[in-house]
Formats: structure tokens, sequence, C-alpha cells
């Protein structure tokens, strides 16, 4: 090969080398320094260099079974996996594969866990089948956790309560492990679980300056001294779940104690296990002393009785402020809740009957000025009632839900019409809702 300099001619090869050999030369140098520039571009962008921190980020983003093939890609990536940050937060999905279409953490990964993390957990779930054995193995896995130091601890049945088949000592256990090595837990939901006061007297012993969140609905073995001895202890609690089997004058004098933090939340689940079951009375005093102490606290009542069940209820004012019937409830009912329930919310209907609820509706829309969602299931409403009802609450009502077959057309408002009505007084478009065909 030759250039021209200054006139002259100059050659690139040596003398001694033939054109051929030359060329090969050449070739070479440039595939050399062609790989020496893609190693170069490698090192700039390689991603084992990448910062803890930026790692970190980016593994908080992944799914768990993806995080785990990033882990095997290289060292770095790998020590990315343990930090402890990306294990305070963790939840155990414990299934039988044979009965459960749900995925499962894998066994080897829970080893690890005990094994590496424990100590490294804070935020922890259990959620587990309707299996016996999936419960038991969640007890197994707590009683493992001696070295932990839980803020939030939930046990979940995705089915039937599968932790009440658990030997009530086994599942005792292991739960005292945690309230005893944990010291610090804020959030506790352990509904439809074998819990019992002895139990709880163990979680108010270590944890009573912690605990602000107890959930713990159909708990059979807990009674209400039992629950009693929880809100005198714990001044911090702010939401609280429980059977109204629980509920008391003196649990709710507790909770209004001077010395207690206001209360944000009350869900009480009112649940009749056999017809005719008796309920019991709480005075109104009692009431009157939660809502001096705690204006603002919402109280949520669930309500699964039957007709004749509702004899104790809505008698005198009650500070209900969500309502919910997930059984047939009578017109009677209904229209005392119009007159005793001033701070109510939202309310749910599920089922009435065939008599017209047109006179209850007004009657709640009259006393209940803080109304702001509503949704009726198996009821009958006059269109002319219900076209009232919207006037009388008006733009307050932020959700309306009511099945178009409620709805009964009358000498004013068929049901074609009725939508315009509505929504002028709502002040946006609204329908009734539409049971699908299929």
């Amino acid at each position: 090969m030759k250039r021209i300099k200054g006139g002259e001619e100059v050659s690139n090869a040596c003398p001694s080398e033939s054109p051929p050999e030359a060329c090969k030369k050449v070739r070479k140098q440039m595939s050399e320094e062609s790989e020496a520039a893609v190693a170069g571009e490698s090192r700039a962008c390689d991603w084992s260099l990448l910062p803890q921190e930026l790692l970190l980020h980016i593994f908080q983003h992944l799914p768990l079974l993806d995080r785990a093939y990033a882990s095997q890609v290289c060292r770095g990536w790998n020590q990315a996996f343990h930090m402890p940050e990306l294990w305070r937060c963790f939840e155990f999905e414990l299934n039988q594969p044979a009965s459960s279409y749900l995925k499962a953490t894998h066994p080897d990964l829970i080893k690890q866990i005990i094994k590496r993390h424990s100590n490294h957990l804070q935020y922890v779930s259990f959620k587990v089948d309707s299996s016996t054995e999936s419960a038991e193995a969640a007890c197994d896995i707590l009683s493992q956790l001696v070295n932990c130091s839980l803020k939030t601890l939930g046990l979940i049945s995705t089915a039937r309560p599968s932790f009440m088949e658990v030997p009530k000592s086994h599942f005792i256990s292991a739960l005292t492990v945690v309230f005893v090595n944990s010291k610090s837990l804020s959030s506790l939901k352990i509904d439809d679980t074998p819990v019992d006061d002895p139990s709880l007297k163990v979680l108010v012993a270590n944890n009573s300056d912690t605990l602000k969140l107890l959930k713990m609905s159909s708990c059979p073995h807990v009674s209400p001294a039992g629950i009693l001895c929880v809100a005198d202890q714990c001044h911090g609690l702010r939401e609280l779940a429980l059977n109204y089997h629980l509920l008391s004058d003196e649990l709710l004098l507790a909770l209004s104690s001077e010395k207690h933090v206001h209360l944000e939340h009350l869900r009480i689940d009112v649940v009749s296990e056999n017809p005719g079951q008796h309920f019991h009375s709480i005075k109104k005093s009692s009431w009157d002393a939660m809502v001096r102490h705690s204006p603002k606290f919402n109280l949520v009542m669930y309500f699964f009785l039957y007709e004749d069940e509702f004899g104790p209820f809505f008698n005198d004012e009650i500070p209900v402020t969500h309502l919910y019937f997930g059984r047939s409830v009578s017109k009677e009912v209904l229209g005392r809740v119009g007159l005793h329930c001033p701070r109510l919310v939202e309310l749910v209907v599920c089922a009435n009957g065939l008599r017209p609820l047109d006179e209850e509706l007004i009657r709640i829309a009259k006393h209940c000025t803080q109304l702001s969602a509503i949704g009726l299931g198996e009821c009958e409403v006059s269109c002319s009632a219900f076209v009232e009802f919207v006037k009388m609450c008006g733009r307050r009502l932020s959700q309306l839900s009511i099945m178009e077959e409620v709805l009964i057309p009358d000498h004013k408002y068929s049901l074609d019409e009725i939508h315009w009505e509505v929504s002028k007084h709502l002040g946006r478009v609204w329908f009734p809702d539409m049971m699908p065909t299929w």
C-alpha cells in the first residue's frame, strides 16, 4: 500500500514484506483495535459495577422470583439480593399444590430466610389456603422467628379459617414466640384464629407501648375481659376490629379514658351463628363517652343477623358511620336507622324483601345529614321516592349504587326517565346498575 506525502510516494509496508502479508498485518491491527474498543465499552457498561444503592432501588421493584434469578448474574448482584432492606417486608404464601391453584413460597427460600434474614424481618404476613397443613407450616415458621423484631404481623386465611383447625397449643406457642421477641409490634391482624386471653396478656406485657392496630374478629377463645385488658394497657391503640360479643360498656369507657389516644376506627362484626341468638345491649352513655373522647372516630358495623334478632339494636342513638347489612333487614329496622344514626356516612342494604322502602329512605335522607354513599341490592323503592331521596341528599352523594331491579316505575317516572332526573340533582351523569346477563 502507498500514500502520497510531499509529492513523494511512501509505502506502509516494509521492503521485505510482500503485499499479501502487509494486508494481513493491517487487518490484524484493525481487529485488535476493534476488540479493544468493545472491551472499553463493556467496562463502561459493566452492570456488576452498579452502586449498591441503585441495585437496591431496582431490586425493590422486582418480583421475588425475578430477584432470585438476578442474584445469579454475578457476585455483586448476589450480595445485593441479601441486603437487609429487601427483607424487611415479606409475605409467606403457604399452599398445598394438590388442593390450591395459588402460588407458594418455595421451601428452600423459606429455609434461607429463617437462616439469613429472620433478624431483618419487620413487616410479615402469612397467606394460607384452606388446608390445615398450610396453617401448621405457618406456625412452624413463626416458632423459629426468635431473633426477629416484627412491627406488623398478619395471618390471612384465603378460604375457610384453617388456623382454627390447628391444635390450639401449637398456635399459641408459635404466636407467643413473636409476642415475646418482637417488643415493638404496632399492627396485628389475627382474625379467625384460636388466640386466647393468656396470649393477649403476653402481647400486652411486651408490646403495650407500640400497639396501634389490632384486628381479631372471629376469635372465639377471647373473652370480653381479655380485650378489656388490651384496651386498659395499650393506650396508643388507634384501630380495633372485633366481634360484637367482645364489645362491652367497660371496653368503650376504657377506650374513652383520658390516658388513651383518640381512637380512629372501630369495626364491629355482628354475626349470628344460630337463628334466635341473643345479643346484649350497649348503653347510650357509653357511646356518648366515645364520641366526646374521639369525636372523629369511624364506627363500622357489619350485620349478618336474621330479622328477628335485631331487637337490641338501633333503639337509641348510636354513632355508627358505616353500616352494612349482609342479610335481609326489615323496614322497621331501617326506620330506626333513620332515627338513631345521625353520623351515618355509608349505608349498604343487600336485601329487604318485597315491601317498598320509600318512607325509610326519606327518613334516612332527612336525619342522616352526613350520608354520602348508599347501595341497595334486593330491595324495592318507587321511582318518585328515590328521586326525592336524591333531591334531599343532593350532591353530597358521591356513591350511589342502585340495581335497576330495585326501582319501581310509578305515575311520575319511568325507568327511562329517572336517570335524567337523578343526574340533575347529583350534578353528574348517573345510571342504575345493571345485572349481567351471563
